[in-house]
Order: C-alpha cells, then structure tokens, then sequence
C-alpha cells in the first residue's frame, strides 16, 4: 500500500517521496549550502546576487522537510571564518539579507508550525541583528513542528572550545576543578545542539567534498549526500532525492551488518512530532 503523500508536495516531489519509506526518514539533516559565489559569476553577476537567489533555496528546503514530517532541520547559514574573511561589504549585506528573511519569512513558518533557533556565536554579530534573531525566535517559540536551526557565525572547532570551557567553569562554580567529568555524553550535553540529535543526513550542495567546519562532533556517524547542485538551484525535491539516497545506505554504526544499533547517545533527546 503506498503512503500518502503530504499536502503541498508538487509533481516532481510527490514522485520521489512515493519511493521513500515515511517510516525511515531522518529525524535531523543538516545542509551545507554552498555554491552562490560560483552561480552568481556563472550568470555574471555579482556575489550578492547569489545570495539573494538562495533565499529561494531556503524557502523551499525548509517548507518541503517540514511537508514530509522531518523533526529538525539545520542550515549552516554563515560560518565564523565568513564573519572574518570574507569583504566587509559582503558581510553587511548578508546580515541586512538575515534580517529581511527573518521578517519576510516569519509567516511562513508559523503557518507550517515551525520552530526558529540559533547555533553559533551569536553575541559576535552586530546589536540590531541580533535584536531581529531573538525577536524571530520568540514569535515562533509555541511552535510544535520542525525545528529549523540556522548556524550563524558558527564554526565547530569553536564550538568545541566553548563546550570545554563551559565544562570547566561549571565544574568550577560546583565545588572545583576536582569534580571535572568529561565523556562523551558530558561534552555532547554542552554543546550548540544539546537539544537535538545527532544529524543522520548531511547534504552539501555544489560538488565540495568536505564539511567546511560544520558539526564536526554531531556528523561522527551520519551519512553524507553530496550534489553538484549549486544552492540557489537547489529545491524541495533535491532534498527528498538526498533522503531516497540515505534510505539506500546501509547505517552499521562502526558495527556489522546484523548489528544496526545506534551508538549510545542518552543526552540527545529523540525528537517527535507533536
């Protein structure tokens, strides 16, 4: 018997996510959007033209995951390296972009249930953003559906520098360094995404085979989808043609092929659809 297909899926999505089984779908996917410099210089524009054509990408990613009942999305938005390196013009820009995506947006989340957070440097980025971020995620915060968390000045290596220190001061303000306790589950629960679980999907767009410093803790074991999709091309069903190619894989965990069970990870929660 086959599924029934979400509401609001198109043609061409309705006819992959009829190849999917609803049952096996990720419960967390994470997506490196890359490949709005080389669309933009393609088409002779200029870099921002790019991002501008992205904000599309992100509409219909996000809108389609939450279509198809997947519990948590993350998009690694804006790294810490771009905040440094990249030109300051380009910067501004994509700060004025967050902004009127936030607020242009906001509808469309609330009217598909969606939950707005952050991971990321956040007090790094300047007053009137953030001031936009926090007021965005209030106004979704009673939202039961997908979690949509955008990485914003995010690296994972810092990431990791800021769990360790707030092991040690939390060690520190609870009687001294003696009491320090670190393992795996110690470190997962301070960390950006202590509130999620591990992601089973990660997709990165534009051929690149790396991770570009992104969740490089949380990704221990998920599967990589890579596309030669540049991101402002990228759309719903490219997303759910990630999923049919997850679905092929065969997830052992660093196990055997009998042995399918997930590593033990008690400190991140399962997400459930309310």
């Amino acid at each position: 018997m086959q599924a029934t297909v979400p509401v609001g899926l198109d043609r061409k999505e309705t006819e992959v996510y009829q190849r999917l089984d609803p049952d096996r779908l990720p419960k967390h996917i994470a997506i490196i959007m890359d490949g709005n410099g080389r669309w933009a210089r393609r088409r002779h524009l200029p870099r921002i033209a790019g991002h501008r054509a992205g904000v599309a990408s992100v509409r219909s990613t996000v809108e389609t995951a939450s279509r198809i009942g997947i519990p948590a999305l993350t998009l690694y938005a804006f790294s810490e390296e771009n905040w440094k390196k990249r030109p300051k013009t380009e910067v501004h820009f994509l700060m004025g972009l967050l902004c009127r995506y936030l607020k242009a947006e906001l509808p469309t989340l609330n009217k598909n249930n969606i939950r707005l957070e952050y991971i990321g440097r956040q007090h790094e980025l300047p007053a009137n953003v953030q001031q936009k971020m926090q007021w965005a995620q209030e106004e979704t915060a009673r939202n039961t559906g997908m979690r949509l968390t955008l990485a914003l000045n995010y690296s994972a290596r810092s990431e990791l520098v800021d769990a360790f220190r707030s092991m040690v001061n939390a060690a520190a303000n609870n009687g001294g360094l003696q009491h320090l306790h670190i393992d795996e589950d110690a470190v997962a629960q301070h960390l950006y995404t202590r509130h999620l679980p591990d992601p089973d999907l990660v997709v990165r767009t534009s051929g690149e085979m790396r991770l570009s410093n992104f969740l490089l803790w949380q990704l221990a074991y998920a599967e990589i989808y890579v596309t030669p999709t540049l991101w402002p091309d990228f759309r719903g069903v490219h997303l759910l043609e990630g999923i049919a190619e997850y679905q092929k894989r065969e997830r052992r965990y660093g196990g055997l092929a009998d042995d399918i069970s997930a590593p033990h990870n008690s400190n991140h929660p399962k997400l459930s659809r309310s």
